[in-house]
């Protein structure tokens, strides 16, 4: 089974749908109702792909000035989205991270895909803690830097940085995405077949991933 999905590190429905995907995957597998093996592909999506490389402030603030509304009713809708991440599992307090381009995170992912696979996973978890939980800039080369070197990424990750090495596949990752008619994120397309538009949750993932297991194998 392949699941390749479309997300942005900024996006905090991107990292809850992923938490509760990997937790669907986990419980279905520990059953046996799952394949040991299952290939997951991140592709590049950008809630704004102008965004600026400093951030203009929390975003609670991003909101408020974002959507015309008070900052006590951004302040509502964002601690939403913290309570549905800690009801994952996930301590991130929303209002405090700091929104600025994703573009060098996206390149580096790329990057550990095709020439480091085995530490994409734990580079993709480490730039969602970066942003979401210790409220960094992910814009800066400086932080990414960091996060390569907690991971374990041996190459001069700022060299990367300083060119353009990359950028077409996160710019040609968007384009496929456009092209299927993805408006938002997460997406999620499994064998290149079924799309599954939006974070569900972890019980709808597995029930959608053990259907399609079991087509797969004619039940």
């Amino acid at each position: 089974m392949k699941i390749t999905y479309w997300s942005d590190y900024a996006c905090p429905y991107c990292y809850i749908g992923e938490v509760r995907l990997d937790k669907a995957i986990a419980q279905l597998q520990s059953r046996g109702e799952l394949p040991d093996k299952i290939e997951i592909e991140l592709k590049a999506f950008q809630l704004d792909p102008n965004a600026p490389l400093t951030s203009a402030g929390p975003t609670q603030e991003r909101f408020a000035k974002k959507y015309g509304i008070s900052y006590e009713q951004a302040g509502e809708q964002v601690q939403k989205i913290s309570q549905l991440a800690a009801e994952e599992g996930i301590g991130f307090d929303y209002a405090d991270t700091l929104f600025t381009n994703t573009t060098d995170a996206h390149r580096l992912t790329k990057y550990v895909q095709q020439n480091a696979p085995e530490l994409a996973d734990s580079l993709k978890k480490a730039i969602y803690k970066a942003y979401f939980i210790e409220q960094k800039e992910l814009a800066s080369r400086e932080v990414l830097i960091s996060i390569a070197n907690k991971v374990g990424l041996d190459i001069d990750v700022a060299a990367l940085l300083e060119g353009e090495e990359f950028k077409a596949e996160v710019i040609a990752d968007q384009q496929e995405a456009s092209s299927l008619g993805v408006r938002g994120v997460p997406y999620f397309v499994i064998n290149d077949k079924y799309a599954i538009p939006g974070a569900m949750s972890q019980q709808d993932f597995e029930n959608t991933l053990r259907q399609i297991h079991n087509e797969m194998n004619g039940q």
